[in-house]
């Protein structure tokens, strides 16, 4: 039962199973439930940053419980991550629109898969957390594109 829970958050529903770049379907999905969220519940971007927030521990936990199952250090079908990243990213935007979602995706797949310090050192922390803790940090960096490029009116 643990592993079947934990397989279900670490793979977000099985999209992590994508046959095809699985990070990419775990973003995608995480920008999908963020439309779906700000257009019929009225989220704000900090939303984003407090779902992110709420999802962190029991993503750890998941990650690090499906790792272990699998013997992987860190499988790339755990997608869990990617969504908080995700989120992360869109809570920078001044405002949701068609541009921030599609640049908060584009930024956030950017930085994920670049890896600008510290987001590579990061994937060194041990378990759960080093799977989880580098898309944080690439979330971050998009976040902070995101508010710059907002700021200065740009989306």
């Amino acid at each position: 039962m643990k592993v079947k829970a934990a397989d279900l958050i670490s793979t977000w529903f099985g999209c992590g199973r994508a046959p095809v770049a699985p990070g990419t379907a775990g973003s995608a999905a995480a920008v999908a439930i963020a439309i779906v969220l700000h257009t019929y519940a009225g989220l704000a971007p900090w939303h984003f940053a407090l779902l992110a927030a709420i999802l962190f521990f029991p993503a750890i936990w998941a990650a690090g419980v499906t790792a272990r199952t699998y013997n992987i250090k860190d499988p790339g079908f755990v997608v869990v991550d990617e969504v908080i990243g995700q989120w992360i990213a869109l809570a920078g935007a001044s405002t949701l629109n068609w541009k921030s979602y599609l640049l908060a995706f584009t930024l956030f797949r950017l930085f994920d898969i670049w890896k600008p310090p510290p987001v590579r050192q990061l994937e060194a922390l041990p378990g759960g957390l080093g799977i989880n803790a580098d898309d944080v940090m690439a979330g971050v960096y998009a976040a902070l594109v995101l508010y710059a490029v907002g700021r200065v009116g740009l989306i």
